[in-house]
């Protein structure tokens, strides 16, 4: 196995790049961190303190334009990936983005044709992790007929929380860094896609704010632009029919995160909460299914980014393609339920 040693280099250090990213990549022989800038020059102080990172940089560019780095990983929020991810590519670095991919579709795909224009360099998004361990299984129930023809696809994504008017406004609901992403629509839709294809574009969403102002960081309140709670409805290919719900408003609510795919013969059911697959059979009966060995899948962004720079393996999940289509899917979601307010 190729294990050439790879200089890398981190923008942005929030909780799932220390929790996931810098210990996972520090475990991969060959692979050397030695650079990190966060928001400020003392956050990115602590990171490298905690991660032996030799190198603090005040600005992401100083990273990027680094010679001696051979890759970066962009943990920011959404508002920076686009313009770090671009500069990176022409810098000559291979870029593993944290999810969502960008602001918007426009921004998406101006950071595929960045990739389609160097592919020598390796370019990933990192993935919805919520259905890793099932999708294998999911895709083979399908494809065997378990469920018969798929019908109509249901989608949770919900807190399970009673609106909170107190709260503080988190970087999510914030426009100017997150964009068009809203509460956990883009990161189920692209776990459901997975095992059924894209929606079509003709989708209907209705949506709402419930808490209109919130206070944000500096204690300064703020007009809320992003919902807090939305439905989708559209259909597949196949002509099967889906509704997503997301909401933060929705206490009590029975199916908090479910993925539930009703077929001709049969349903299957995907509680994430539980980290439980059911199959109900048309005669009433249930039962829990267990993912074989070789079907289990799991969290290996790291190793795929590096395996994928070394010629190894391909990346799978998820490729900037596939980040422009949930990005666009994302943004039809917005401009249809702010044209029916």
């Amino acid at each position: 196995m190729s294990t050439r040693k790879i200089r890398m280099g981190i923008v942005g250090a929030g909780a799932n790049t220390r929790e996931k990213h810098i210990p996972l990549l520090q475990r991969i022989q060959g692979v050397e961190i030695v650079m990190v800038c966060n928001r400020s020059r003392e956050s990115g102080e602590k990171v490298a303190k905690a991660f032996g990172i030799p190198e603090v940089a005040e600005n992401w560019r100083d990273v990027v334009e680094n010679p001696y780095l051979d890759a970066v990983v962009i943990g920011t929020w959404p508002y920076l990936h686009a313009p770090v991810t671009l500069a990176a590519l022409a810098a000559g670095k291979h870029v593993l983005c944290e999810a969502r991919m960008a602001m918007n579709a426009d921004e998406a795909q101006s950071m595929l044709d960045a990739s389609r224009a160097r592919p020598e360099l390796v370019a990933q998004v990192v993935p919805s992790p919520f259905t890793l361990p099932w999708d294998n299984t999911i895709k083979r129930l399908l494809s065997d007929g378990a469920i018969g023809d798929l019908l109509h696809v249901d989608v949770f994504a919900n807190s399970g929380a009673f609106v909170d008017f107190q709260r503080p406004m988190t970087w999510r609901e914030d426009k100017k860094l997150s964009g068009l992403n809203t509460m956990m629509l883009g990161i189920y839709y692209e776990a459901m896609v997975r095992w059924t294809g894209h929606m079509r574009d003709d989708l209907t969403a209705r949506a709402r704010i419930v808490v209109k102002r919130r206070k944000d960081a500096d204690g300064q309140t703020r007009e809320m632009g992003i919902p807090d709670h939305l439905d989708v409805l559209g259909s597949l290919e196949n002509g099967a029919t889906v509704h997503i719900r997301c909401s933060q408003v929705t206490g009590a609510c029975p199916t908090p995160n479910d993925f539930i795919l009703y077929g001709s013969e049969g349903t299957l059911r995907l509680n994430v909460s539980r980290g439980a697959l059911f199959l109900h059979h048309r005669d009433g009966s249930a039962e829990e299914i267990d993912v074989p060995a070789h079907e289990r899948g799991g969290w290996r962004v790291e190793e795929e980014f590096i395996n994928a720079i070394r010629d190894l393996e391909p990346v799978s999940t998820t490729t900037f393609q596939d980040g422009v289509k949930y990005m666009a899917f994302t943004e039809a979601v917005a401009k249809s339920w702010r044209q029916h307010p």
